[in-house]
């Protein structure tokens, strides 16, 4: 007995009316799906591509309805000086963090670095809103747990777009638990503190980001893979330097800059 076929061989199950339409349909779609994953847009390190785009694009969403507004009424109301202050209290609170990374990465100036960062402008710069260690010299090594698995040679996997943080690996996903434990905001008690502190820091961060956005949104002919290039090739060369025992310096984390009055 032959099986039916799409390629229109005899068959002795003779086809309902309109059934080849039907499976040609099905194998367009297919193919059409196909492409979506393997046509000349894909990147071997993106094979999740059309799942990211369609995360994109919900960011992008929420981005312009939310997080962009109050980032331009913030850096509107806030003098400068006051947003500098805001950032050097978050970068201030990160580099307890990088000191526990730097250390389990072995690498030795990093740790020391981080660890005269914290402790000189928490107590010299009242808690860490004056930089008062970049003005004595001493540079920030910028690390978190995603670097310090990729030290330890635990690849990135594929590309990944979070849900409102954006662009990631699957490795740095899988970080992201150590890294929020690792944030010292966590730990405060109060409830509504912990809360205001999360939003003026996402708030802060998205203010930093306001020009930049704009340049790339201007420039770039497609944004999407804009970002995953620039994210994944500076997130390689971290880990690379990492590997070699290079520390990093200046916060140089995969984002784009912020603004020079910052």
């Amino acid at each position: 007995m032959t099986t039916p076929s799409i390629l229109g061989r005899s068959s002795p199950h003779p086809r309902p009316a309109g059934a080849r339409p039907r499976i040609w349909a099905a194998t367009m779609a297919l193919g059409v799906l196909a492409g979506c994953a393997s046509g000349p847009r894909s990147h071997p390190d993106d094979p999740l591509e059309p799942y990211n785009r369609g995360m994109t694009r919900f960011n992008d969403a929420v981005d312009s309805a939310l997080l962009k507004p109050v980032a331009t009424a913030y850096q509107q109301a806030a003098p400068a000086p006051v947003r500098t202050g805001v950032s050097n209290f978050f970068a201030n609170l990160g580099d307890a963090w990088s000191f526990v990374n730097n250390t389990l990465q072995l690498h030795a100036e990093g740790a020391l670095s981080s660890f005269f960062r914290f402790n000189i402008n928490t107590l010299m710069g009242l808690g860490g809103v004056l930089d008062v260690a970049s003005e004595m010299g001493i540079e920030r090594h910028k690390q978190d747990f995603g670097l310090t698995l990729g030290r330890w040679g635990m690849q990135p996997g594929p590309y990944l777009v979070l849900p409102i943080l954006g662009p990631s690996t699957v490795r740095d996903t899988l970080a992201l638990p150590v890294d929020w434990r690792g944030d010292p905001v966590v730990h405060i008690d109060g409830v509504p503190t912990r809360n205001s502190l999360y939003a003026l820091r996402a708030v802060d961060a998205r203010s930093n980001l306001l020009r930049a956005s704009e340049v790339l949104d201007g420039a770039a002919l497609d944004k999407y893979s804009f970002m995953r290039d620039v994210f994944l090739q500076v997130r390689r060369q971290r880990v690379e330097d990492a590997a070699g025992q290079v520390a990093p310096r200046n916060g140089d984390d995969g984002r784009l800059p912020p603004e020079p009055d910052q």
